[in-house]
């Protein structure tokens, strides 16, 4: 890119470097085992946190490194540009999961969970989406009944990242249903307590090695010490955490095409048709340019982005509007990164070809594109 990102310091670059070797010995040898199987190996979460790569923005005294959130970006950005996505499955157990339990927990259960979550000993999920509840956090069907000291909780929950191998999981659930979105509590479920069970494993279009599954609650008891902060206020919880998350999606869709226009500029240097270079044709170039162009202009919004989220100054508006123009740019980038690759680039072993599939999803998880630009519209003067 032609202009200099400043947000990032020596530490940091650092820090890149370090992730970098370790997705190249740890990750990407047996990447294409990974894809097959439908997860990735739990040996891998306990070396990422050996190595310090699980919760690194939690507090030291819960088993974190007390690192800043640009540590944070870096885990993000550079299994991206390694077109190994699927390790975001970490990053959700690390970036979603554990914030909830560290800003709504009690002592108790950070000191219970978040430990074994830095060092990859537990894995975390959280269970938003249902059946017939996506985008709608208002219509979700599970109930969380009090019985004495204990919750009652019964549902069914889908397209749960981590939900194969996850060892607690985050639940939203509704404790007053007559109250809508005012009556949803949240709660911190261990996968050992009797009632709650795993269904299959999903088959995905992509991101094939980031495991994705069914979690099912029948009359689980949960103890009362396991709620998230307030009773009913889970909603407020959700609405306060998700600028974050979807920056998170807009921050791994630009350093994603960052990478694409590098692999594809490399290809046409040393791909030839009728006696040229692919590079030398106008419409090559020209394509080329209009990518980079737009994907200048991400890169300056969503580090200035960042910024404001470092300062606690990110709304829910900037945080959408992000989140939904940088994955839809996403998905045109890639497209044509691909149509440049030509035959190659519907080959699978291609890093492109990976990214371009794995990517579609990025319009849709986080809350649909739809639903960003209701959002937005919502802000209008």
């Amino acid at each position: 890119m032609t202009i200099p990102r400043t947000i990032f310091g020596d530490e940091h670059r650092q820090f890149a470097e370090s992730l970098d070797r370790f997705i190249e010995v740890e990750v990407a040898p047996h990447y294409e085992r990974y894809e097959e199987q439908g997860y990735i190996d739990r040996e891998v979460w306990q070396k990422a946190g050996e190595s310090g790569y699980l919760c690194t923005s939690m507090p030291e005294e819960y088993g974190g490194a007390g690192a800043d959130k640009l540590y944070s970006v870096v885990l993000f950005e550079q299994p991206a540009r390694r077109a190994v996505q699927n390790l975001l499955g970490m990053l959700l157990h690390s970036e979603i999961v554990a914030p909830y339990l560290l800003h709504y927990g009690s002592e108790f259960l950070k000191r219970k969970y978040l430990p074994g979550m830095a060092t990859g000993e537990l894995i975390g999920a959280i269970a938003m989406t249902e059946p017939a509840a996506g985008s709608d956090l208002q219509g979700i069907r599970t109930t969380a009944v009090r019985d004495g000291d204990h919750y009652l909780l019964n549902g069914s929950k889908t397209f749960i990242t981590n939900g194969f191998h996850c060892d607690l999981v985050i639940v939203v659930a509704k404790t007053d249903p007559d109250k809508g979105a005012k009556g949803t509590s949240l709660f911190v479920v261990d996968t050992t307590m009797a009632g709650f069970s795993k269904g299959r494993r999903l088959k995905k279009i992509g991101m094939k090695a980031q495991d994705t599954g069914e979690l099912f609650f029948d009359a689980v008891r949960v103890p009362a010490d396991n709620l998230l902060g307030e009773e009913n206020r889970g909603f407020a919880y959700l609405m306060n955490e998700l600028p974050w998350e979807r920056l998170q999606i807009a921050i791994t869709a630009v350093a994603q095409m960052e990478a694409a226009l590098g692999w594809t500029a490399a290809y046409c240097r040393e791909r030839r048709a009728f006696g040229r270079e692919i590079m030398e044709f106008q419409n090559t170039r020209f394509s080329l340019a209009e990518a980079m162009t737009e994907v200048q202009i991400a890169r300056v919004f969503i580090d200035r982005c960042i910024e404001l989220h470092i300062k606690g100054e990110l709304d829910a508006t900037a945080a959408s509007m992000a989140k939904y123009w940088c994955t839809d740019l996403q998905s045109k980038v890639l497209d044509v990164c691909l149509q440049l690759h030509g035959g190659y680039g519907y080959m699978w072993e291609y890093p492109i070809a990976r990214a371009w599939t794995d990517s579609r999803v990025a319009r849709i998880y986080g809350g649909s594109n739809e639903i960003m630009k209701e959002l937005i519209a919502r802000q209008l003067p």
